[in-house]
Parts: C-alpha cells; sequence; structure tokens
C-alpha cells in the first residue's frame, strides 16, 4: 500500500503519468503504433495543469512544482517547473533512467553522494545518471528555479530518501 501511494505522489509531483511499455513492430522493433502516429502535433498551454506544493517528506523549505507535461506513449520523458524559495530543497533521491536539470533562474546547488557541493546558475544544464543518489535546490539567500527532466522505468519514477542534513546543505560550493 505505501508502495503504491508513494507511486501515486510520485508521479504528479514530478509530472509523470505511469510509463507505458513500448510497443513493438512484428518483428520486436520499437515501430510507432499507427494511432499514436495519427495523433499529430499536441499543445499543452502554459497553466493548463494546477501548481502544487512539494510535499515536505520530500522536501525542505517552500517548493512550488508547475507540470509541464507527462509522458506520451512511447515515450518515457515527462516534466516539471519547480521553484524553490530561498534554503529549500530536495531530500536526498535517485531516478531509475537519470535526470536533467536546466536552470532557468535563480541561483541554486546540487550535489551527488559522495562529491562537493555545486552552484547551478541560469543557463546550466545538469546531469544525474541513473541511480545516483543526490539532492537539488535554491542557494540559502536567493531562489531557484529549474526544468526537472526524467523518465519512468516500469513505472517508477524516483526512490525518496532520507531529507538533507542542515550540515550537508550548509557546505559552501
Amino acid at each position: 500500500m505505501k508502495a503504491l501511494v508513494t507511486t501515486a505522489l510520485a508521479l504528479p509531483l514530478i509530472a509523470l503519468a505511469a510509463a507505458q511499455a513500448r510497443p513493438g513492430g512484428a518483428d520486436g522493433g520499437s515501430a510507432v503504433p499507427a494511432a499514436a502516429a495519427r495523433e499529430g502535433v499536441r499543445v499543452s498551454r502554459a497553466g493548463s495543469q494546477a501548481s502544487m506544493k512539494g510535499p515536505a517528506e520530500w522536501f525542505t523549505g517552500v517548493v512550488r512544482i508547475d507540470p509541464l507535461f507527462a509522458a506520451n506513449a512511447p515515450s518515457r520523458g515527462a516534466g516539471a517547473s519547480v521553484t524553490f524559495e530561498p534554503g529549500a530543497r530536495t531530500a536526498w533521491h535517485a531516478h531509475p533512467l537519470g535526470q536533467t536539470l536546466v536552470v532557468t533562474a535563480g541561483v541554486g546547488r546540487v550535489q551527488g553522494w559522495g562529491s562537493a557541493v555545486q552552484e547551478i546558475r541560469p543557463g546550466d544544464v545538469v546531469w544525474i545518471p541513473a541511480g545516483q543518489k543526490h539532492w537539488h535546490g535554491a542557494a540559502p539567500t536567493t531562489a531557484m528555479t529549474h526544468l526537472a527532466l526524467h523518465e519512468a522505468l516500469d513505472g517508477k519514477v524516483v526512490e525518496w530518501m532520507e531529507k538533507v542534513t542542515d550540515a550537508q546543505y550548509g557546505t559552501q560550493p
């Protein structure tokens, strides 16, 4: 039940619908289904999905999540715009297929387990490898917004872990 609740909360949190299996052609390839090919271009209007507050169990501080797009089969990719108020951050977590962050405003921090804290600024692109334990968030005195892009593997988007301590967060980049 806990896994079901975690999955149900994690998916909208990071703007994902459960990943669907990639359909294959008769030869086992990755042919695009005819229905998907007929759909054509789809525009998702800005603000068409409600913003949500980052849950306290996964974030420290004030965090707003604005879903941008969910996975559209056969794609598994999805994304959200996430805004962290000064000092706000994620808990330690990992993504089964990795994550890309594109900083759009402010000053932030990111850290992979066992690595130094790094400062991130607008225009910076951060790649976090599959399974890498990490956290990211705003600088102590400046808010930060980034686009968070990732894929689901067998319906799983993220594994949440313990909170980042003040000592871990406070390490100078």
